[in-house]
């Protein structure tokens, strides 16, 4: 409001930005399934989120000038927003997914209902993130091209975008094409974490491209540590359904009702 113009202009408002987003996702799934999901992961979204922009916040000043080449509305209101919707798209969806793995194998509480619930919001919320990650991608090209004076030149941030909207490319058709079922597909949508935050954060660090505006290197480690945290979550996920807790209680279920039924033909 202050700056006239979207909350987008440099990493600590996109990181207030993608919360906001991914709250505002949340909460409209909530609206829908009524199940305390969406409002879950609304807060816990919105708390890591406010805590990233606080390190991201450095010296205090927020309200920095903003870079010439960021100097014009249309595209800030347009491409920047629509990438950094994309952003909070692939993050809750992620954050389903890791509800959906941390239920089913550590707690006895993903009964078949809300693993179904979870896994329908997923995929949406990944049809999501595949508009507007790739209308936003689209828009860069032509932002790109009245700036620099071509639509693609392969620059890391540029790769970092279209690496988003590929990896959604792949999930969606792996869904569609039966090759993953349920948790398959929150196996690729924890790894859409690591594609997302690589994206966001992890092309600022490699200081080359027309992107420098947005360069840094003081978040590697933790940056390091989230992609080492996703990708052995991956590997939880990956256990045999045997070793799931839900998935043995509701075996144990299915048994005992079998033998009930069995005791009472006998009878």
């Amino acid at each position: 409001y202050l700056q006239e113009r979207p909350p987008v202009t440099n990493l600590y408002s996109s990181a207030i930005f993608i919360g906001w987003g991914a709250v505002i996702v949340a909460l409209i799934l909530e609206r829908i399934f009524r199940d305390g999901i969406g409002a879950a992961c609304a807060g816990a979204i919105g708390f890591i989120t406010l805590i990233i922009a606080h390190h991201l916040g450095g010296n205090g000043d927020t309200l920095e000038m903003l870079q010439a080449v960021l100097d014009t509305n249309i595209w800030l209101a347009t491409h920047v927003v629509a990438i950094t919707t994309g952003y909070s798209a692939m993050f809750l969806a992620g954050m389903l997914a890791i509800i959906y793995i941390v239920r089913g194998v550590f707690t006895r509480s993903l009964k078949k209902d809300t693993a179904d619930s979870l896994a329908r919001m997923t995929y949406g919320v990944v049809c999501f993130a595949t508009l507007f990650s790739f209308v936003g991608t689209v828009l860069g090209g032509i932002w790109a091209d009245q700036s620099w004076g071509r639509f693609w030149g392969w620059d890391p941030k540029e790769n970092g975008a279209v690496l988003i909207v590929l990896w959604c490319a792949i999930i969606l058709h792996a869904r569609w094409g039966g090759f993953v079922r349920q948790r398959g597909l929150m196996i690729m949508a924890i790894f859409g974490n690591v594609v997302t935050s690589f994206s966001w954060f992890g092309v600022n660090m490699l200081g080359v491209g027309l992107h420098s505006y947005g360069f840094m290197q003081k978040a590697f480690p933790w940056l390091v540590g989230f992609i080492i945290s996703q990708l052995m979550l991956m590997c939880v996920a990956s256990m045999p359904l045997a070793r799931w807790r839900s998935f043995r209680a509701i075996r144990a279920t299915r048994l005992t009702n079998r033998s009930i039924l069995s005791l009472q033909n006998s009878q």
